[in-house]
């Protein structure tokens, strides 16, 4: 009795696992679990840089973001680069902030011009900290990043 006790109290104290991320795009979909998972405070971090995620995105094609509640409720948003139809790299783009106050769950990713190619999605969860930048602007400081690279080779 007193060891499936202890046991009990062992399994209710781990730790939930982290948060997941579901990335879906030309019939192919990657989960990925995040390359950096910190506390509320953006401290206490775990870092996994091999959870990142790998996809084949075709150019000018939309990728399909699906997060959980935990990341849903709370602020996140995503941040992307991307190449030109001239293969030129461009200024990275962010989408807009999501907050608990409207969860939102999914997510379509589309790039600016049919002809730009995806090269690599971060979904960054935010946690309480903020900072301020060189330019004096408040930065929040993520908390959570899911990663997913793009393989952009041709079907073969």
């Amino acid at each position: 009795m007193l060891a499936s006790t202890a046991l009990l109290l062992a399994a209710g104290c781990s730790a939930p696992p982290s948060p997941e991320v579901t990335f879906y795009s030309s019939g192919r979909t990657v989960n990925v679990q995040p390359t950096q998972y910190c506390d509320l405070e953006s401290e206490n971090c775990a870092i996994d840089t091999r959870a990142a995620g790998v996809l084949r995105v075709p150019p000018g094609k939309p990728v399909q973001i699906s997060v959980g509640g935990t990341i849903a409720k709370s602020a996140w948003s995503v941040k992307f680069t991307y190449r030109d139809a001239r293969g030129e790299q461009q200024e990275p783009l962010r989408s807009k902030l999501f907050t608990n106050a409207e969860p939102q769950y999914a997510y379509t990713l589309e790039l600016p011009n049919a002809d730009d190619q995806l090269e690599s999605v971060e979904v960054q969860q935010f946690g309480k900290r903020v900072q301020i930048d060189e330019t004096g602007q408040i930065q929040f400081v993520a908390r959570g990043t899911w990663v997913l690279s793009v393989d952009d080779r041709a079907k073969s």
